[in-house]
């Protein structure tokens, strides 16, 4: 198990559960991805595309920001880089921050997400 703990938060993650899980922090009501101009370099590069052509194909531009864009699956929607056929990301490796980061958003800590993420642990 590797244990992550963030302080202000009232439960702990086990970033190994993620194997199990397919995917459902990628899947589900629509909502933004967002990504910072270093990350959408990283992922250009990471799928050996360019930069123009990865805007074009993966990103949807919300006033001034970048968020990736969603395409429809089972009853709602997935990340555009989620594949659904393996159920993980194609890009694990440098996935945007705000994936990193899950679950330790403030929604998270608003919501219980315990049925939603198998790797959520209660304090």
């Amino acid at each position: 198990m590797r244990i992550i703990k963030k302080e202000g938060f009232h439960y702990t993650f086990d970033a190994d559960a993620c194997i199990a899980c397919e995917g459902k922090c990628c899947t589900g009501k629509s909502g933004y991805i967002w990504v910072q101009k270093s990350e959408i370099l990283a992922l250009a590069s990471f799928l050996k595309i360019k930069n123009e052509n990865f805007i074009l194909q993966y990103l949807s531009k919300v006033g001034f920001r970048y968020t990736l864009k969603e395409i429809p699956f089972q009853d709602g929607f997935a990340c555009v880089l989620f594949d659904t056929e393996n159920h993980n990301c194609k890009a694990y490796d440098v996935r945007p921050s705000q994936c990193r980061s899950f679950p330790f958003w403030d929604y998270c800590a608003q919501n219980e997400l315990e049925e939603e993420c198998v790797g959520i642990l209660p304090l």
